[in-house]
C-alpha cells in the first residue's frame, strides 16, 4: 500500500517530557488519518529536532518507493534554517497541515506549559517562511485535523500524490506519429519526461498487426461473449466485430509486454490494420489506460494520470474531443465525440456495437460502441505545449441530456453547457490555446487540477463562473 510519512517538527529546547507528548500526539493524529483518509495509510516519522533528523527523513521519503508523499506539521516551534537541507533534498510532494492536536483551548486552566507545547501557530508560520522562500512547491491545508473538511482536503493530495507517483514511471506507445501537420496536439517527448515522468515512444503499426496477426480464435471467441455480456449487439457484421475483437487482444498484450500506460494511434498510419482500432480502444479505455486519437500523447499520458487520480471516486474519465455546436440563441451547446474513440464511462444507458463505413482513412467499415453520455457536472482538462512551458486549461462544464435524438450520428458522443456563458467559455478556452482534445471528468473538479498544476509546477488557466473576457494570457 502506498503511503504518506507523517513529519512532526519540533526542536531540542523543550525537553524530554514535552518531546515525549509530542511524539504520542504525532502518532495519534497520523493513525487516525490513515484511517480517515483510507486509500494511503498515513505513516508516523519520529519527531524531527535538528537538521540532520530532518534531511534524514526527507531523504528516507526521497528514497522509499512506496512513499508518495509527506505530511508536515510543526506540534511546537521548529527553527525553519534546519529544515533548509532537508527540503531542497525531499523529491516527493508535500502538503503542510496547519493544525492542532487541541480542537479548543482549555480557557480555565490554559499555562504557559500548554502554550510552549502547542504552538503551531507560531512553529507553521515559521516553517511556511522557509518553504516560501525556497520555492517549495507544495499544499496547505488549514483546520483541524479531525474535521471532514480537512480531512477531506488531505485525501484530495493524497489521490493527486499517487497519480503523481504514477505519472513519474509512466511509459506511452505512439503507434504512429503525429497527425501530419496538426499544431496543438504535438509536443516536446523529451520535456514531458523530464517534468511529468512519461517516457513517449514510437512504435510502428506494422508491430501491432504482427500481434493481431497471432492471435487465436479462441481468444476472439472469448472476447466476442464479453462484449456481448456488456453491450447491445446492433449488427449482423460479426467479422467486423471480430476484428476489433482481434485489436483488443493484441493490444492489452503489448500492453502488457511493454508495460504502457497509455497509447495513441492515428487514421493516417494503420499499415497492416484493415480498420481503425474502435471498440477495441473504447473497451480499454474504460479500464484508465490512457488513449488519444491522432497521436496526441499529452492528452493519453493526461488521461491516464487523472484516472489513477480519480480512482474510487464515482464518475468517469476519459479522452474526449470538440467537434460541433447547436448554436440556438441562449440555448448553445456543444457536441463533442469523436470519429470511433468515446469511452463508455460516460454512457447514459447500455452501449451498442454498431458497424458503419468511417468518411476518413480509407479502411473498412469499423465496430464502435455507440451511446449518448449521462447528465452530470464536469471538468474539460487540455494539456498544449507552449514552446518554453506546459499549459493546463481546465473548464468546468455540465453534461446534459441532448435535447433531440440523433439516430444517423453513428458515434458515441456527450453533450454539455459551457461556463460562465458560451461565448464567453468558447473565447476563453480559445485565447487561451486550448486544445479540441481534452480530458473529460465527473469524477474529479477543479480543485483537482489546481492542486495538480501547482505541484507540477504547470501552468494553469480556470474556466469558470467567475471567468470574464477579456482575460490576460
Amino acid at each position: 500500500m502506498k503511503k504518506l510519512y507523517f513529519i512532526t517538527g519540533s526542536q531540542d529546547l523543550y525537553g524530554e517530557e514535552t518531546l515525549a507528548r509530542v511524539a504520542e500526539d504525532g502518532r495519534e493524529m497520523a493513525g487516525y488519518l490513515s484511517g480517515a483518509v483510507g486509500r494511503v495509510a498515513v505513516e508516523w516519522q519520529p519527531v524531527v529536532r535538528n537538521s540532520d533528523e530532518i534531511f534524514a527523513v526527507c531523504m528516507k521519503a526521497s528514497a522509499d518507493p512506496d512513499c508518495v508523499g509527506v505530511i508536515t506539521w510543526m506540534h511546537t516551534f521548529s527553527p525553519a534554517k534546519m529544515w533548509i537541507r532537508g527540503l531542497q533534498a525531499l523529491a516527493k510532494p508535500m502538503l503542510h497541515l496547519h493544525t492542532q492536536y487541541n480542537e479548543k483551548l482549555p480557557y480555565s486552566t490554559i499555562d504557559m506549559d500548554f502554550m510552549n507545547l502547542n504552538q503551531s501557530a507560531h512553529g507553521d508560520r515559521e516553517f511556511g517562511y522557509i518553504c516560501t522562500r525556497l520555492g517549495v512547491r507544495r499544499e496547505i491545508v488549514v483546520g483541524y485535523y479531525r474535521h471532514a473538511r480537512v480531512v477531506a482536503a488531505i485525501r484530495k493530495f493524497a489521490d493527486t500524490a499517487v497519480a503523481l507517483d504514477f505519472s513519474r514511471g509512466m511509459r506511452v506507445a505512439m503507434f504512429g506519429g503525429n497527425m501530419r501537420d496538426v499544431a496543438v496536439t504535438d509536443g516536446d517527448r523529451v520535456e514531458s519526461e523530464i517534468r511529468y515522468g512519461w517516457s513517449v515512444n514510437y512504435y510502428g503499426p506494422g508491430d501491432l498487426a504482427d500481434i493481431v496477426a497471432g492471435v487465436k480464435k479462441e481468444e476472439v471467441k472469448a472476447k466476442m461473449r464479453e462484449y456481448a455480456a456488456k453491450y447491445e449487439m446492433r449488427t449482423d457484421l460479426t467479422e467486423a466485430v471480430e476484428e476489433q475483437a482481434k485489436y483488443e487482444v493484441a493490444l492489452r498484450r503489448f500492453i502488457e509486454a511493454e508495460r504502457i500506460n497509455a497509447f495513441t494511434d492515428t487514421f493516417q498510419d494503420l499499415h497492416g490494420l484493415r480498420q481503425l482500432p474502435g471498440l477495441a480502444v473504447q473497451n480499454i479505455m474504460a479500464d484508465g489506460t490512457g488513449f488519444a486519437a491522432e497521436g496526441d500523447y499529452k492528452t493519453a499520458a493526461l488521461m491516464a494520470v487523472l484516472c489513477r487520480m480519480a480512482e474510487g471516486r464515482t464518475g468517469g474519465t476519459a479522452f474526449m474531443e470538440d467537434y460541433t455546436y447547436d448554436l440556438t440563441e441562449g440555448g448553445e451547446l456543444e457536441l463533442a465525440s469523436h470519429m470511433l474513440e468515446v469511452s463508455p464511462v460516460f454512457a447514459a444507458s447500455r452501449p451498442a456495437i454498431e458497424v458503419h463505413p468511417l468518411s476518413i482513412g480509407g479502411k473498412e467499415p469499423p465496430a464502435r460502441l455507440v451511446f449518448d453520455g449521462a447528465p452530470g457536472k464536469a471538468v474539460a482538462v487540455s494539456m498544449v505545449d507552449m514552446g518554453d512551458r506546459y499549459r493546463l486549461v481546465c473548464a468546468d462544464i455540465e453534461l446534459v441530456t441532448p435535447p433531440e435524438a440523433m439516430p444517423k450520428l453513428p458515434v458515441a458522443r456527450l453533450m454539455w453547457k459551457l461556463r460562465p456563458d458560451f461565448a464567453t467559455g468558447a473565447a476563453a478556452w480559445i485565447r487561451a490555446g486550448g486544445a479540441h482534445h481534452a480530458v473529460v471528468s465527473t469524477a474529479l473538479d477543479a480543485a483537482d487540477i489546481r492542486l495538480f498544476a501547482k505541484l507540477t509546477d504547470t501552468e494553469l488557466v480556470e474556466i469558470n463562473d467567475r471567468t470574464e473576457m477579456p482575460f490576460g494570457i
